[in-house]
């Protein structure tokens, strides 16, 4: 299977000791099947590196990669949409507690800005459970693969090229 990771680097190596910590699926090495979302996510990570270096230009890469079949073996954690299910599970994420250890990767949609709106809604009690789950049916759909496992990443994620998103 093809994946794809935006970022600002070519990435031959990837690595889990290098993620952010509050994040969707916790820390751990985020990858897209989309091309056009990992696109969008290098764009924004360039420009976001770009604001925080006193406007000097930034690379937008795309880095691709291919995940074996043998990934199946893997304990993987796959949620089928927004439901409740991965609600608790990004908020537990976000909210930094580790209920993502003990899986090499986790599947499922992405909360992005958007999504994140609606779960913030939730996570400060503003709406139920109920009236987030139906709002979330309203964002299109993306995925993300997040590896939590450096072994995992370095048996079954092989690099495969990078290139450059023209911004």
């Amino acid at each position: 299977m093809i994946l794809y990771h935006g970022s600002t680097l070519v990435i031959r190596e990837p690595d889990v000791l290098h993620s952010q910590v509050y994040l969707d699926f916790g820390p751990g090495f985020y990858l897209t099947s989309f091309v056009k979302q990992a696109e969008r996510w290098a764009a924004r990570k360039a420009m976001r590196k770009r604001g925080r270096a006193a406007g000097r230009p930034q690379r937008a890469v795309v880095n691709v990669y291919n995940l074996s079949d043998d990934y199946r073996k893997m304990n993987v954690l796959s949620f089928g949409g927004a439901d409740e299910q991965w609600l608790e599970f990004v908020c537990a994420c976000r909210r930094g507690e580790n209920v993502y250890q003990g899986y090499d990767m986790i599947v499922g949609n992405v909360a992005d800005d958007d999504v994140f709106r609606a779960v913030s809604m939730y996570l400060d009690g503003t709406w139920d459970k109920e009236r987030t789950l139906r709002e979330l049916t309203f964002f299109r759909a993306n995925d993300q693969y997040c590896m939590t496992s450096q072994a995992a990443i370095d048996k079954n994620l092989r690099f495969v090229r990078a290139y450059e998103v023209i911004q």
